[in-house]
């Protein structure tokens, strides 16, 4: 059986859902497959409907995230990496996110990122069409999800435009809603939500699995780090992510040095990684396990605009690593002393850091708000 209600089963027997939730409703009133095409991608298999309907159903209704598009609709042919631009988020995840918004009767909400539109039409149900309006960077994105939405009987607000920066003029709203991960809370979100609440999948191409939830108030937003949620980034910066290969050239040569630090302690600890992500902007790393047997590992960092690379090499037993830096940049030497940073400050787990956003930009607290630790560099904008 692949109905609503059998997704709603499936999330109130997992714990996802209290069956007394508002959200439940939505759940059970909401037909996903209004919003999905003939083909999507999930846990790396394509489901199509005209070649397989039951299975294609049942994808619909499983607790999974939906690979709606990938290379923002582009054909970039068969060798090229293919990044998803847009999807059908995981049920669970769309949960917790709309659990940490905590939206209340008579709420309007904006949601940055529209994606299929399956969202927007649990917040639509929730708390009524005319409360909601949602804005998709993708013109196609966004012209499939209002006809999605309306053929579910919901017609909100659906916007085409970078919801970084193109709210519309003079409004004000009581929740902003990222569905779509960013490096940088845009100061604009803290402007239109006063005395609101902002939720969005954050971070960088280092670590980039929490959601930030920030209330608002006096022109600033100040908040904590809450769940691992995976989704995809901001189209608005740079890409982050790729394939070695893709970046990496034989006959690159780059300088050759040696550290003390393990990559496997950078690699593998999460709140080193989140540390560390705060520090070292505009990079992404890549974890190359050898495969033979031997635990041998290499830790590949790249630049996002690929003019920078590095690499330090994991040999279990011993206690010196080589590494190998190449372009302006110095990847691993920027690694380390992110890593260093936070060993100095005692290496905090990512539940006791906190963060501010106000004019100035972001800034990242230990315990309590005011002893700033970190200010957060930019991430780089749009090319």
């Amino acid at each position: 059986m692949s109905t609503p209600e059998r997704l709603l089963e499936i999330l109130i027997n997992k714990g996802s859902l209290d069956p007394a939730s508002r959200w439940a409703a939505a759940v059970a009133g909401v037909r996903r497959e209004l919003f999905l095409g003939n083909t999507f991608e999930a846990d790396g298999r394509t489901f199509d409907r005209r070649a397989d309907p039951e299975r294609w159903a049942w994808a619909v209704y499983a607790d999974l995230p939906l690979t709606t598009q990938v290379d923002e609709g582009r054909d970039l042919g068969e060798d090229a990496y293919r990044r998803p631009t847009s999807s059908s988020s995981m049920p669970t995840v769309m949960l917790q996110a709309l659990g940490l918004l905590d939206v209340h009767d008579g709420h309007r909400v904006f949601e940055a990122g529209a994606g299929t539109g399956y969202n927007a039409a649990w917040l639509c149900h929730r708390l009524g069409p005319d409360r909601v309006t949602t804005m998709d960077i993708d013109a196609r994105v966004a012209a499939q999800a209002e006809a999605a939405l309306a053929a579910a009987g919901f017609r909100p607000r659906v916007l085409c435009g970078n919801a970084e920066r193109d709210l519309p003029d003079g409004e004000t709203y009581d929740r902003i809603l990222g569905t779509y991960t960013v490096p940088d809370i845009p100061y604009v979100w803290v402007e239109r939500a006063p005395g609101g609440r902002i939720v969005t999948p954050w971070g960088g191409g280092i670590f980039h699995y929490s959601f930030a939830v920030l209330d608002v108030g006096e022109g600033e937003a100040h908040g904590r780090f809450a769940g691992h949620p995976a989704f995809m980034s901001t189209r608005a910066r740079p890409a982050v992510g790729g394939r070695v290969g893709d970046v990496y050239r034989p006959g690159d040569q780059g300088v050759a040095g040696r550290t003390d630090l393990s990559p496997r302690a950078v690699a593998d600890d999460r709140d080193a990684l989140f540390w560390t992500d705060l520090m070292v902007r505009d990079a992404w790393h890549h974890v190359g396990e050898a495969g033979d047997g031997s635990d041998e590992a290499t830790l590949w960092l790249f630049s996002t605009d690929r003019s920078s690379w590095a690499t330090a090499e994991y040999v279990p037993g011993h206690d010196a690593y080589e590494t190998e830096q190449y372009g302006p940049r110095r990847l691993w030497d920027e690694v380390e002393t992110a890593y260093r940073t936070w060993q100095r400050l005692g290496s905090p787990d990512r539940d006791r850091a906190g963060l501010t956003v106000d004019r100035k930009g972001q800034h990242v607290w230990l315990d309590r708000v005011g002893n700033t630790v970190l200010d957060v560099p930019p991430a780089a904008e749009l090319i």
